[in-house]
């Protein structure tokens, strides 16, 4: 099974996920909802946990969250967090579907999950904030890490979408790959501003745009 499949997951498909692991749960019912591309389940698993591992607790906000698979996952993670907030300048219609069926499997989450349209620059964010956001393209990546930074919240970022036009090189693109240049200026950029880095890649497996970004304030990591 390719996790790199951008083909959407199907309930005929959640036979492929048999265990009762945590894993094959949630992705029984992202088969359930039929909403989602194979890749995009694995991507958010895989950069909830290792974010995870690194932060605990405060609100969760999924910044450009498309459905909001991030969001849910990191709650699911850690009971300590006491809801998401999940903010796209346009939710998808069926969202609502994947979350419901989440919350079939995760009652819980019902209350917990709040989606949000609106621009990711009006969002009110707060120094215990966990702001997360997977595959937000190009520029929108870097609009995430300022906005965290602004707030002195703790970040990840899984970036995709390098754009040459919109995202800083440090000309260091006779050296490097360029999508790399711009990952590389992001997390120095972020060190520079007084925040403690992580860097780590989820598997490349999933997708080639694996560079995971974490960063926090000193001090602080979990609250």
């Amino acid at each position: 099974m390719e996790k790199s499949s951008t083909n959407r997951l199907m309930p005929r498909h959640a036979d492929l996920f048999k265990t009762e692991s945590l894993f094959d749960r949630i992705a029984r019912a992202v088969c359930r909802a039929g909403t989602l591309p194979r890749k995009e389940l694995y991507e958010s698993w895989e950069t909830a946990r290792r974010v995870r591992r690194r932060y605990r607790g405060g609100r969760v906000v999924d910044l450009a969250c498309g459905h909001g698979l991030l969001a849910h996952i990191l709650l699911i993670l850690d009971s300590g967090s006491d809801h998401a907030l999940a903010v796209d300048a346009r939710i998808p219609d069926n969202a609502a579907v994947l979350s419901e069926s989440l919350v079939q499997t995760w009652p819980g989450l019902e209350t917990r999950i709040h989606y949000r349209q609106m621009d990711i620059r009006d969002v009110l964010l707060f120094p215990d904030d966990l702001v997360v956001s997977a595959h937000a393209c190009g520029a929108l990546t870097d609009l995430v890490i300022d906005r965290a930074v602004e707030a002195r919240a703790r970040v990840a970022v899984l970036p995709c979408c390098h754009n040459l036009k919109t995202c800083a090189t440090g000309n260091l693109t006779n050296w490097m790959d360029a999508s790399l240049a711009i990952d590389a200026v992001r997390a120095t950029s972020l060190a520079s501003r007084g925040y403690e880095i992580i860097t780590q890649r989820i598997p490349g497996t999933i997708t080639p745009k694996n560079r995971l970004l974490m960063g926090h304030p000193p001090a602080v990591k979990d609250v």
